[in-house]
């Protein structure tokens, strides 16, 4: 699938909530489900349309009650953002409507994570700068490796002695104006 195809597979806030919730387990889609407040058969939709794209594999297939039922994960490329190379004119309206259904969605996980802060160290940065490439290219790489960091970490929610978090995290170039 293209870098596209999972923009798009992204641009859902159930399907982020998905991603993250099988970062640190596999699931079902039943157990995504309860653990989210969905239906099976919408957790098991938003599911399929992941494992499409790739986002998502199948990691077991248990019997329950007589039935077969795939367990998924999403193993994080830890790359926040998918990269969509430009077209030659540099503007692609397919691509810039999907980054931002992709860019609403993060707006509204971030809009229902944060009622939830907690005491606690944390950090918020919103910035449009003018920076070298060089620094440009360690900021990336650090926040990359931040997100890998959290993503290999997780664990089962409500697992003894974690606590839930949030990261959101969307660097990109700009253009010049």
């Amino acid at each position: 699938m293209s870098a596209l195809d999972e923009l798009r597979a992204t641009a859902h806030p159930i399907r982020l909530r998905l991603l993250s919730l099988l970062t640190g387990v596999a699931m079902s889609a039943a157990e995504a489900g309860r653990e989210l407040g969905l239906s099976q058969a919408t957790a098991s939709y938003h599911l399929r349309v992941l494992e499409r794209v790739g986002l998502v594999e199948v990691v077991e297939v248990v019997t329950i009650r007589g039935g077969e039922a795939k367990r998924y994960r999403h193993l994080s490329s830890a790359q926040p953002f998918p990269v969509v190379p430009p077209t030659a004119d540099g503007t692609d309206a397919d691509t810039d409507a999907e980054r931002a259904r992709y860019v609403d969605a993060l707006a509204d996980e971030l809009r229902r994570r944060s009622p939830r802060r907690a005491d606690g160290p944390q950090i918020s940065t919103d910035a449009e700068l003018w920076v070298d490439p060089e620094t440009w290219q360690r900021v990336v790489r650090h926040v990359g490796h931040a997100s890998a960091l959290l993503h290999a970490a997780a664990q089962r929610p409500r697992t003894p002695g974690t606590n839930p978090v949030s990261m959101t995290a969307a660097l990109f170039p700009m253009r010049r104006p």
